[in-house]
């Protein structure tokens, strides 16, 4: 029972530790995915539009996003890898990808690349591992190598061998070596500086020239794979007499440190190897052993000094490092070996790049603050300080720079945009490295605001004021005004219009709205109406559509087209003949329609029986004796009054007077009762007006008399 108790437990902390392992992997997955970060891995040598990944399920993408708001997938160097199949949202391999032509001498291969939604100016970071198949035997340099030994050669002693290539990595890589064809050599494998084995041939017993001139053995070389690939290489020994020495290096391994801006011609290391031999034998060559096809472009070896000078510029960014190896050589056909490392620093000779991913050319005024208008990558080939890069933006624009992922930048809005203040803007973003001096580049982006509706058209003035003469033809042109729209196109197109179609009664209209115009729908008659007050409208065509409006004041001048009018046509009068000179007699009206001068009137007698008897007044309109009645003058006399205005041409008109002249005032009393009604009713009812008036005046007065007294009789008592 303990037994079982502990296997439970056991198994319990095993899936306690699967489980564990299991939520740290879908917590990675959600960081990844959060941050933009996807990894995927593929064998070598697919065929192109191979399955890598479902990237729009990982990342929360419809296919529909992924057709309409275009995305593309950006590699970092010039070679396209990969591509995104528009249909399923799948990465695929955009050609057959060769691990070992990408990742010589790299452990794990993982080629980065970028996937950017321009509709979204999103970027998604997405790794690719290249894993390894064995498709690469081991090889050698050369199938057959010849090695030179002196019969008296101690047992023990060792000799470099060549090594063998194997591209492929990990347990596809070079594993062993071995030896076969002959029992005085015995293998020996060294590790070297970077962990890469290096065979040595090791003399197991002493050679006798006599007995053996040559030995020919058989190295291969064998890889982890599985099948396991081989290759193998034919050494072929030649022992030597015993007075011959063989050429040594002072050095085993030469290492050297040279910047990438050496001139070309400039010597970089000078090798030196000693033959103790004199004559021919003593005199020793130097030649490339092993170098590979880019560096024998690169570098020039001396063969007689030794030294290595350069023949191509070099290229930090290009390859870091060269090993070769050296082989010295005598004139007895004897060699040493020498390793050289030459190692490339970094200077500040590439300014960093600046690519414009995605941008947009025009932006809308309304667009808020945060909206991502570019996305920039930006990268620098240099190394350390040299390859770190600032990116830096124009500081009098509203837009900003974020960081969005990795090497990729975000321009986005500070702040919300003003069509009416600027209308395109070309912004230019900096990148900076931080070498001495300094590399920088920029790029510039230009930008369109689009206009919203966001300003009312404005009158050039709050309020308008016209003058305008009275029966003017229907159509006549009041008055022009403008409004101004501070928006663009279709939103600064205005129109206008009376805020009602017929203000109390105007006859007016804003004629072909799009004109600003305002002009008569019929003709003015200042006596009916003197001013109009209206309220006029411009309408932009926005959507929705915004006004402003403007007070307009319209003054209608007045024309002299209404003569002077008589309160009636005939007067009658009846006064005493013994009347002093200037007594009234009676007193005629007359109005006029029209305004100032034309409205203003006079008056006169156009024609009168005794012509110096009577006179009017000019303004006034009294007849009043101009002299004394007497017993002489006709009892009845006839006069023509004619008021005239005093307009351009003036217009007038007449009355009639008929005055009776009686002997005293009671002879006119009975004379004005027999006047006929119609003629005297509204002189009569003055006269009745009057008597009322006074009786009612002299009541007061006596009622007020009365309470006086008493008031004062009951203050003494």
């Amino acid at each position: 029972a303990g037994g079982s108790a502990a296997e439970m437990c056991a198994a319990g902390r095993r899936w306690g530790r699967r489980q564990r392992a299991l939520l740290w992997a879908v917590l990675l997955a959600a960081w990844e995915a959060a941050w933009g970060q996807l990894r995927y891995s593929v064998p070598e040598e697919m065929p192109k539009g191979s399955f890598v990944g479902d990237v729009a399920k990982d990342l929360g993408l419809q296919l529909t996003e992924i057709r309409d708001r275009g995305v593309q997938v950006v590699s970092e160097g010039r070679t396209r890898y990969f591509a995104l199949h528009g249909k399923t949202g799948h990465l695929v391999t955009a050609e057959r990808i060769d691990r070992e032509q990408l990742c010589e001498r790299v452990q794990q291969c993982v080629l980065r690349c970028e996937l950017i939604v321009e509709g979204q100016m999103q970027v998604y970071g997405i790794q690719v591992e290249i894993t390894d198949i064995n498709d690469n035997a081991p090889s050698f340099r050369e199938a057959e190598t010849e090695l030179k030994m002196i019969e008296t050669t101690a047992p023990g002693s060792r000799f470099h061998l060549p090594d063998a290539h194997d591209p492929d990595s990990g347990g596809n890589s070079l594993q062993s070596y071995e030896l076969s064809g002959d029992e005085h050599f015995s293998l020996a494998v060294q590790a070297g500086p970077g962990g890469d084995q290096r065979p040595e041939l090791v003399l197991a017993k002493a050679l006798d020239r006599e007995e053996a001139a040559f030995h020919e053995l058989v190295l291969r070389a064998s890889d982890g794979g599985d099948p396991a690939r081989t290759g193998t290489a034919r050494i072929r020994v030649t022992v030597v007499d015993a007075n011959d020495n063989a050429p040594v290096f002072s050095q085993a391994e030469y290492t050297v440190r040279v910047p990438e801006d050496v001139p070309v011609g400039s010597t970089l290391v000078t090798v030196t190897a000693t033959d103790a031999d004199e004559g021919l034998n003593g005199q020793v060559k130097y030649s490339f052993k092993k170098i590979t096809e880019k560096a024998s472009q690169i570098f020039q070896l001396d063969s007689d000094t030794g030294a290595i000078t350069l023949t191509r510029n070099l290229d930090f960014e290009d390859l870091k490092s060269y090993e070769l190896e050296i082989q010295v050589r005598d004139g007895g056909d004897l060699s040493d070996i020498a390793k050289v490392v030459i190692t490339v620093t970094d200077v500040n000779d590439n300014a960093p790049e600046l690519t414009v991913s995605s941008a947009l050319n025009e932006i809308s005024e309304d667009a808020p603050a945060g909206t991502v208008v570019a996305l920039l990558h930006v990268q620098d080939r240099d190394s350390g300080a040299n390859g770190e890069v600032r990116c830096s933006i124009d500081k009098d624009v509203p837009f900003r720079l974020e960081k969005s992922y990795e090497d990729y930048y975000r321009v986005v809005t500070a702040k919300e945009l003003d069509r009416e203040q600027v209308s395109e803007y070309n912004v230019t973003v900096r990148a900076a490295d931080g070498g001495s001096p300094a590399l920088q580049s920029s790029a510039v982006l230009a930008l369109r605001v689009l206009d919203v509706n966001d300003n009312a058209p404005v009158f050039l003035e709050e309020r308008y004021s016209a003058r305008l003469a009275e029966n003017n033809a229907a159509g006549a042109l009041v008055l022009t005004v403008r409004a101004t729209d501070a928006d663009w196109g279709q939103n600064a197109r205005v129109r206008y219009r009376l805020a009602e179609g017929r203000v109390r009664g105007a006859p007016l209209s804003s004629e072909g709205s799009k004109q600003p115009e305002l002009v008569l729908e019929r003709a003015l008659d200042r006596e009916k109406q003197s001013s109009f007050e209206l309220v006029l409208t411009a309408v932009d065509s926005g959507e929705p559509a915004r006004s402003g409006t403007a007070q307009v004041l319209i003054n209608v001048t007045d024309l002299n087209d209404n003569p002077p009018v008589f309160s009636k046509g005939v007067y009658e009068a009846r006064v005493a003949e013994n009347l002093p000179a200037g007594s009234l007699v009676l007193k005629v009206r007359a109005t006029d329609a029209d305004a100032g001068t034309n409205g203003r009137i006079s008056y006169s007698f156009s024609n009168a029986s005794e012509p110096a008897l009577f006179r009017v007044g000019l303004h006034s309109g009294e007849v009043r004796t101009a002299r004394a009645v007497g017993e002489r003058d006709a009892a009845k006399q006839r006069l023509v009054a004619v008021v005239k205005d005093h307009g351009q041409p003036a217009l007038s008109a007449t009355a009639t007077l008929h005055v009776v002249l009686a002997e005293s005032l009671q002879e006119a009393l009975p004379e004005l009762s027999e006047r006929p009604a119609g003629a005297e009713a509204a002189a009569a009812a003055e006269l009745q007006f009057y008597l009322v008036l006074a009786l009612a005046l002299l009541s007061a007065l006596l009622v007020l008399s009365v309470a006086l007294a008493v008031l004062a009789r009951l203050r003494r008592a």
